[in-house]
C-alpha cells in the first residue's frame, strides 16, 4: 500500500465514480482502476460496489476513508514542516451557487498549487473580493468579464417516472406536473415565465436553493427539477435527465475582476486557468 493508491481511493470516494476521479487526479482511468484493484487485493476486501453509473463505498470502504484522510493529512503536515516560510498571499474569491463541485474543485486546486503561499478565502458573490465567478447579470461597473463555461439545462426526473420514457420533454408536459423550484437560478427565470405565458401551471412542491437538495427531492419522487447538464449527474442511477424542447435554457459562467487589479500575479494565474477552460457561447 502506498500514498498514491490512497490518494486515488480518496478521489474515487469523494467523486463517486472512477472516471471522475481519474479526471480529478489527471491520470488515465485504466491506471487508476489498476491501482485501486491492487489496493483492494492487498487489503483482501472490496472497497466499492461498481455500478453502471458510478461506485458506492462498501462498509470497509467507509472505514478506510477515515483512516486514509487522516494519513494523507498527516503526510501533508509533515511536508509542510520542512518547507521554508513564504510570504502569504491573501486572495478573496466570490462564488455563486451551483457551479459544479467537480470542475470547481479542480480549478481551485490548480489555482492554489500555482501560487506559492496562497491563502484563499471563498466568499459570497456580493462580498468584497479580488475576483468573482458569476453570471454576466451580476457584473459590477469597472469589472472585466472572462467567460469560462456555458451550461445547458436539463430536466431531472425520478427513475421510473412515466416521462422518463420520452426522449425529450415539451412545455405542455409540465401542466399540473409536480415541480421543484430552485432559486436563484438563471434558467428558472427563463423557464417559469415561459410556462405561464403558455397557460401552463405546474404543481410547485418545493422551493429550495441548491442542486444537491433538488436532486435529493427528485430521487425521493417529490417532483422533477431543472438542473445544469453536469457530467457527474449523468452517472447517477436514481435520476434520469431529459432535454426540454421549445426553449433554450443556458447560462454563461465567467471570471469577473476589477480592471484595476489586472497584472497582480495571483489574479493573472487565475485568468490563465479560466482561459484554458473557456468555450464559445452557443447562440
Amino acid at each position: 500500500m502506498d500514498l498514491r493508491q490512497l490518494n486515488y481511493f480518496v478521489a474515487v470516494y469523494e467523486n463517486g465514480s472512477i472516471s471522475a476521479a481519474a479526471r480529478a487526479c489527471h491520470v488515465a482511468q485504466p491506471s487508476l482502476s489498476a491501482a485501486l484493484q491492487q489496493l483492494e487485493d492487498e487489503l483482501g476486501t472490496a472497497l466499492f460496489v461498481r455500478q453502471s453509473r458510478g461506485v458506492t463505498p462498501t462498509e470497509d470502504g467507509e472505514r478506510l476513508y477515515g483512516h486514509a484522510g487522516r494519513l494523507l493529512s498527516q503526510m501533508q503536515s509533515l511536508k509542510a514542516s520542512f518547507r521554508h516560510s513564504v510570504k502569504r498571499v491573501q486572495f478573496r474569491l466570490g462564488l455563486i451557487r451551483a457551479l459544479g463541485v467537480e470542475r470547481m474543485s479542480q480549478l481551485l486546486r490548480e489555482f492554489s498549487a500555482g501560487v506559492e503561499g496562497l491563502e484563499l478565502h471563498l466568499v459570497e458573490p456580493e462580498d468584497d473580493a479580488d475576483a468573482r465567478i458569476i453570471t454576466p447579470k451580476l457584473l459590477k461597473a469597472g469589472e472585466q468579464f472572462l467567460p469560462i463555461w456555458t451550461d445547458h439545462f436539463l430536466i431531472a426526473l425520478p427513475a421510473g417516472h412515466p416521462l422518463a420514457l420520452k426522449p425529450s420533454l415539451q412545455l405542455e408536459d409540465f401542466d399540473e406536473l409536480a415541480l421543484i423550484k430552485r432559486t436563484p437560478c438563471d434558467a428558472w427565470s427563463q423557464f417559469y415565465p415561459e410556462l405561464i405565458r403558455n397557460g401552463i401551471q405546474p404543481d410547485i412542491r418545493a422551493d429550495i436553493h441548491t442542486i444537491e437538495y433538488a436532486l435529493g427531492l427528485v430521487s425521493a419522487g417529490v417532483g422533477v427539477a431543472l438542473v445544469p447538464d453536469f457530467e457527474v449527474l449523468r452517472e447517477r442511477q436514481d435520476v434520469i435527465l431529459r432535454p426540454l424542447e421549445g426553449i433554450t435554457l443556458q447560462r454563461t459562467i465567467g471570471l469577473a475582476y476589477p480592471r484595476s487589479k489586472a497584472g497582480q500575479p495571483a489574479l493573472d494565474w487565475l485568468r490563465i486557468l479560466c482561459q484554458q477552460r473557456s468555450q464559445p457561447t452557443t447562440p
